[in-house]
């Protein structure tokens, strides 16, 4: 059975923004969310955040998240960093996902998925409970949904260009949103 046809300019926007998260560090957290204390850091951790397949071969993709222990409380938190709660895949990966499983079986988009070079273990996505329509905005480019995200971010990553990474902050306000952990949430085991 031959796998979906993906256009090649769709591919490269897709791994553009991903490769743009690369060795990217987030440090951004304000205060304590139990009690609102002061935070003095406490190290970073290496989170694989995507894992795809190039030309050249498969590339995993890790992060740094920054992660802070409040003097008032004592509790460990993150920064905002680009992952869903109990994620372990990047939330863009999570929200192209999303949009195309909005047109299609969740199997045939896992499949769409992996013809963009997407490496994600096929039983993976059932973990994932669909989101309501029109919960991630997209845009229809080339024939394929992509997130506004992706899209957001691989245009930044085209600006840096050799200058370096996008700024981490504007990589999240792109996701829409500061996925901080929520109170009690304990992180993916790796």
């Amino acid at each position: 059975m031959k796998g979906p046809r993906i256009s090649p300019f769709a591919r490269d926007i897709i791994h553009t923004a991903l490769l743009s998260f690369d060795g990217m560090v987030f440090t951004n957290r304000e205060r304590c969310p139990s009690c609102g204390g002061d935070l003095q850091g406490y190290d970073t951790k290496k989170k694989k955040f995507a894992t795809i397949r190039l030309s050249t071969g498969i590339r995993v993709i890790s992060v740094g998240v920054r992660r802070f222990r409040c003097r008032s409380c004592g509790s460990l938190c993150y920064a905002a960093e680009p992952f869903y709660p109990g994620s372990r895949i990047g939330s863009p990966v999570v929200d192209l996902f999303s949009a195309l499983s909005e047109v299609m079986p969740r199997s045939r988009a896992g499949r769409v998925l992996s013809a963009m070079g997407i490496i994600v273990h096929r039983t993976t996505w059932k973990n994932y409970p669909p989101r309501p329509p029109g919960a991630v905005p997209v845009l229809d480019l080339l024939g394929v949904r992509l997130p506004h995200c992706i899209v957001v971010i691989s245009d930044m990553a085209a600006r840096a260009g050799d200058q370096g990474t996008p700024d981490p902050e504007d990589v999240i306000a792109a996701c829409g949103y500061p996925s901080f952990r929520q109170e009690g949430e304990k992180d993916p085991e790796r």
